[in-house]
């Protein structure tokens, strides 16, 4: 594993953009696993899965068997992803009317819940719905289902908000989606696991000191003793070692 210190530039520092959170979550999952996408960044998942694994995507609205984005030719307006964009289906995709969608979600067949956040607390409540934004969406949908069904929730998301006020933090302010519900949290500066003690990041981005992170983020968070850092390859593409 790689260590990171403070003696980091932060001059360097190169975001990730939602494509490239989107590869690091896609290829974090293990072989087998069956997986929701919810709406908005997680759809993008989906275009990166490793080519090596079989994982199987669930669609809130009903697929089992989701595939990449579908593009050219390919497109078909009425098979389409949780965010409404046209996608592909495996071979022996199934699709299903929103009961049987969500007793799947319901009743425990999901190991992974990929969901986008507005907030997430260091003990793991999530918060990724709000009714009074002018684009919301003027209900939960089937994020609560989502976050208390699968084994595991994962959250993608910018690490600061539009203002650069802290998304990670010690209590939510906004409505709760699901309470102690969050795993990890993957975002454009690190990525994060939440355990007993809160926040503790497993890899931060190349360039980016632990000092700086700190002060993006509204609660205590500390280092992992096997730190990484993600870093891009020479196809541009992001990686850290495991």
């Amino acid at each position: 594993m790689s260590n990171v210190s403070s003696s980091n530039s932060d001059s360097t520092l190169k975001p990730l953009s939602r494509s490239e959170i989107a590869y690091l979550v896609a290829n974090d999952f293990p072989d087998g696993s069956v997986v929701n996408l919810g709406i908005g960044m997680p759809t993008q998942v989906a275009d990166h899965l490793p080519t090596d694994r079989e994982i199987l995507l669930h669609s809130e609205n009903g697929i089992l068997g989701m595939g990449r984005a579908s593009v050219g030719d390919e497109i078909d307006l009425d098979i389409i992803n949780a965010s409404r964009t046209p996608v592909t289906l495996l071979a022996g995709a199934s699709i299903t009317e929103h009961t049987v969608s969500f007793a799947m979600m319901r009743g425990g067949h999901l190991d992974y819940s990929v969901l986008g956040g507005f907030q997430v607390a260091a003990n793991g409540d999530l918060a990724n719905w709000i009714t009074s934004g002018p684009d919301a969406i003027a209900a939960i949908g089937g994020a609560m289902d989502l976050a208390v069904g699968a084994r595991n929730v994962i959250v993608m998301m910018e690490h600061v908000a539009k203002d650069q006020t802290p998304k990670l933090m010690k209590a939510c302010t906004y409505p709760l989606t699901g309470a102690g519900v969050v795993n990890q949290v993957y975002t454009d500066l690190a990525i994060i696991d939440i355990g007993a003690e809160g926040f503790e990041v497993r890899a931060i981005i190349e360039g980016l000191s632990m000092e700086t992170l700190k002060q993006k983020t509204g609660a205590p968070i500390k280092a992992s003793s096997k730190l990484s850092v993600i870093r891009r390859n020479s196809e541009g593409k992001p990686f850290y070692d495991r």
